[in-house]
């Protein structure tokens, strides 16, 4: 499979989902929008995986490819039926270039959070062999506030509703971060908004603090995140 990837900041990368595509003879592309990079034509992918980012899925007037990008989006996962992973800033592009919404949440999450599937989510592929609540890294000012038509919700948090999506048969999101490595903190905390977001939550130690509390939950992520990836790879292969 070649997976086209597209970034919206370099630290912010498919992390240790780069180890399970290696393993697998997997090959993709990153393509970092915010630096300027054009999108590219889908013919030559089988697949879209779309990251996260510090911008917001509504300022097209300060990030103006981010009209082209719900364009590809739509185009992907509705005209081709291309297989589409979407994390963070992704899992609400996919919802809006469906037609749904996203706007700021009312509690941000910052932190080592616990998620729990719906019953959609606990009978869904995706999630197959995941626990029915988990750990993950939340990292988020904005959510998704209204479901295109045809979405299913497949997980939850105590402030957020929307933690993961699926559409259709090959199309998932999540709002949160399986992909954490063991420098992920401290890279995206060189994101100006990031750390912005991260002092408000912990204060001015807030990276040790993160970085501790991620740390000490690695093996989880870890294995959540493998377990997805093959759930997704799975989900991936149906016509």
């Amino acid at each position: 499979m070649h997976i086209l990837v597209l970034q919206h900041a370099k630290v912010e990368h498919p992390g240790a989902f780069r180890k399970f595509l290696k393993e697998d003879n997997h090959t993709w592309v990153a393509v970092e929008l915010d630096a300027g990079s054009s999108i590219p034509n889908l013919d030559q992918f089988d697949a879209l995986w779309v990251l996260g980012g510090p911008m917001d899925v509504w300022e097209e007037d300060i990030y103006p490819w981010l009209v082209p990008e719900k364009e590809l989006i739509h185009e992907a996962v509705v005209e081709r039926g291309l297989p589409y992973l979407g994390l963070c800033l992704g899992h609400q592009l996919l919802a809006e270039a469906l037609g749904g919404r996203c706007s700021k949440a009312e509690i941000a999450e910052v932190g080592v959070m616990d998620v729990h599937l719906t019953e959609n989510g606990s009978q869904s592929v995706f999630f197959d062999g995941v626990d029915d609540q988990f750990s993950c890294l939340q990292w988020h000012g904005a959510e998704v506030v209204e479901l295109p038509a045809g979405f299913q919700v497949l997980a939850s948090s105590k402030d957020c509703a929307v933690q993961a999506l699926s559409w259709g048969p090959r199309a998932f999101s999540v709002q949160f971060h399986v992909e954490v490595e063991s420098d992920t903190v401290t890279n995206w905390a060189a994101i100006p908004e990031y750390a912005e977001a991260l002092q408000a939550e912990f204060g001015a130690d807030g990276v040790d603090k993160l970085n501790e509390d991620c740390q000490q939950s690695m093996k989880e992520f870890n294995k959540v995140a493998e377990r997805i990836y093959m759930n997704w790879l799975h989900a991936a292969a149906r016509v």
